[in-house]
């Protein structure tokens, strides 16, 4: 599955594909091998500025079309990536060592997010209000402006897709700043809604050196045209954003990390339970907001559902994706990462935890590994991993259960497993995060349910018709008789 040669990754500013104005590129390296993936062009602030003029062009034209071109051009860009999908997976492969699984099931929620949004052309809408003066009050919904969207390497077709189709199919167009780790593909999202019929300007695409980060995303944000942002990734860059964002008094919408708990109660399916912890665990070698990352056994179900989940992990099969599609576990997303589990797993275990199944890291290659035992003590404790590990923590009953699923300054997804429905629905109303699954895994995506956090996880959301709030504004209008009387 490996491609032949590095790929290339250009700036595409008024549908069209461009080098950096000053010619600089910077590399997308392969975690472990350490080779060249991807050569991106490195923008500036200059083809920032431009990217932006350039959407600001498109704006009064784009948010004046009618919703069945929009319509019409989001349901073809969904074709087009159908077409291309072999590609993609490849491309997305290679970029970000994800397992062809992973990589297939974005193509499929990628497809999904745009025809979702394409479904959203015609509910733009407002609503009368009735009132004493006896005038027509109401609301309409309008396009807002140029938007920022920023989306992460791990999953980057629904992530990039979700950050251009919503804003797009509410009459905005898009400066799109790509991941360093996914530029590739990252820009193919970008090619096939220009391939659909996008007009020029209404879907730009940035890539920046790692160290221009900050100047190039600081004269996006600082420039006039620019009236909305989206940013999904850590909660660290996020709050620097946010911070950024607020000092122009502009709207963020922001997704950011997570510490996911599967909380297992005592009459809990156990077999259920343990399908769900491989699964929000282990998928994309747990490098998914919402893997489970705390996994919270009653003690009277613990060593069952242990020996049962133990084996399961152990059997997942590591390596390389692209050389074995039949590996599960493939390289994290840079070798600093397995060094900083490393460390998390060797204070967690002089603090008295055990490593249950797996080990240690080599570089970014990390098989999957649980420990068990966790305490608040240790740092994996708190800590989002953002890897193939999680950790077991054991309590007494639903109340410490749900106060340790809530010991956390995150709050975006959570799973909840039962047999008593109203204990299980109590515990969902009672856990901080923005989305409970009852007898599910913490991984789940439906692009017409409103996803997003709470806490250090973030606010705003993707997703469903809450979305069209996020990337338009509403507006009160009145229209009355010319001729009423005013009382001074």
């Amino acid at each position: 599955m490996t491609l032949a040669m590095t790929m290339e990754s250009r700036l595409i500013i008024d549908n069209e594909a461009r080098p950096a104005s000053g010619g600089a590129t910077f590399e997308r390296r392969h975690a472990q091998e350490g080779h060249v993936v991807t050569t991106c062009a490195a923008a500036t602030v200059e083809d920032a500025v431009a990217a932006v003029e350039s959407a600001a062009r498109a704006f009064p034209s784009w948010a004046a079309t009618g919703p069945t071109e929009r319509r019409r051009i989001l349901l073809k860009a969904a074709d087009l990536l159908e077409e291309r999908s072999g590609e993609f997976i490849e491309t997305m492969m290679a970029e970000i060592s994800a397992p062809a699984d992973w990589a297939g099931f974005n193509v499929f929620l990628t497809t999904q997010c745009l025809r979702e949004a394409a479904g959203l052309a015609s509910q733009l809408v407002g609503e009368t209000m009735p009132n004493d003066r006896g005038v027509l009050s109401m609301t309409v919904r309008q396009p807002a402006g140029v938007v920022l969207s920023m989306a992460p390497w791990n999953a980057p077709g629904v992530l990039g897709m979700r950050a251009l189709a919503y804003p797009i199919v509410c009459g905005n167009p898009v400066v799109f700043r790509a991941s360093e780790g996914s530029p590739r593909t990252h820009q193919m999202l970008v090619e096939v809604l220009n391939d659909a019929g996008l007009p020029p300007g209404v879907a730009n695409f940035l890539t920046n050196a790692p160290e221009d980060s900050d100047t190039v995303v600081s004269a996006v944000i600082e420039h006039p045209a620019v009236r909305r942002i989206n940013f999904t990734g850590s909660t660290k860059v996020g709050r620097i954003i946010a911070e950024k964002a607020a000092r122009h008094l502009k709207p963020v919408l922001l997704e950011l990390g997570g510490k996911a708990p599967l909380v297992v109660l005592d009459d809990a399916d156990v077999d259920g339970a343990v399908n769900a912890a491989v699964f929000g665990a282990f998928m994309y070698q747990g490098q998914i907001c919402m893997s489970t990352e705390r996994i919270v056994l009653d003690e009277k179900i613990a060593d069952e559902f242990m020996e049962k989940f133990t084996a399961r992990v152990g059997e997942l099969r590591p390596g390389d994706p692209t050389e074995d599609e039949a590996v599960q576990i493939g390289y994290v997303y840079q070798p600093q990462t397995g060094e900083r589990i490393n460390a998390m797993i060797d204070d967690a275990v002089g603090k008295g935890a055990t490593i249950a199944v797996g080990g240690r890291a080599d570089n970014a290659a990390l098989p999957a590994t649980v420990l068990d035992h966790v305490v608040p003590e240790m740092e994996i404790y708190h800590a989002e991993t953002f890897a193939p590990i999680t950790t077991v923590v054991r309590v007494n009953g639903y109340d410490e259960a749900i106060a340790t699923a809530n010991d956390t300054e995150y709050g975006l997804a959570a799973a909840v497993h039962g047999a008593d429905s109203f204990r299980t629905l109590q515990a969902a109303m009672a856990i901080q995060a923005g989305h409970v699954h009852i007898n599910g895994a913490t991984v789940q995506n439906d692009a017409n349910a409103p996803f997003g956090g709470m806490k250090n996880s973030g606010y705003g959301r993707f997703d469903g018709r809450s979305v069209i709030r996020e990337f338009t504004e509403e507006k009160w209008i009145t229209i009355e008789n010319p001729r009423q009387g005013y009382a001074l």
